[in-house]
């Protein structure tokens, strides 16, 4: 455990465990289950804490919530006032996002055979209430909050954000043009 846990994330919690429990946590599979539970339980609320709600006025801001001691699984709140985004990224491990407040832009991207020069292909607008699944090897993607309020959303990690301190495999420079 990182840090207080409220009921709610409680029980998302175990029902998380139960959900990929006697199988590999990194699968594809994992993912999709870990969106149905989370998308159950975000019409609800109360998975956070003040604290855990809290923006940096300078960037995006992540709160680590809670680790897995066996290292299946983590869970973040990320934390966007307006104008404020990730850069053009990758994951290490499969990631379930469900907005708890207000909405998210999301750019994916594809690159070219050596891994490199991103071209977005698709633009989704993910609103309160909704999950989305990004997976290696086709995650290249970016987030930002465009619109005039706060964002909150949920990131469940299929992988141990404590040993690895970050959910990014690498960022991408932006394509020209691309802001």
């Amino acid at each position: 455990m990182i840090s207080d846990l409220t009921p709610a994330m409680s029980r998302l919690i175990s029902t998380i465990d139960e959900s990929i429990a006697g199988r590999a946590a990194s699968t594809d599979g994992a993912a999709a289950d870990v969106a149905n539970v989370l998308g159950s339980f975000l019409p609800h609320g109360g998975l956070l804490t003040a604290a855990q709600s809290a923006p940096d006025p300078q960037r995006y801001r992540q709160h680590l919530i809670y680790g897995d001691p066996g290292g299946a699984f983590s869970i973040a709140s990320l934390v966007w006032l307006p104008g404020q985004s990730t850069p053009i990224h990758d994951h290490v491990c499969w990631c379930v996002v469900g907005v708890l407040k207000g909405w998210e832009h999301e750019t994916r991207f594809i690159t070219d055979a050596n891994g490199a020069n991103p071209v977005p292909v698709s633009n989704s607008i993910n609103t309160e209430g909704s999950t989305s699944v990004a997976s290696p090897p086709v995650d290249v993607h970016q987030v930002a909050n465009r619109s005039g309020d706060t964002a909150i959303s949920l990131h469940i990690y299929g992988c141990d954000l404590q040993a690895l301190k970050t959910s990014i495999r690498r960022v991408y420079d932006p394509p020209r043009g691309h802001a």
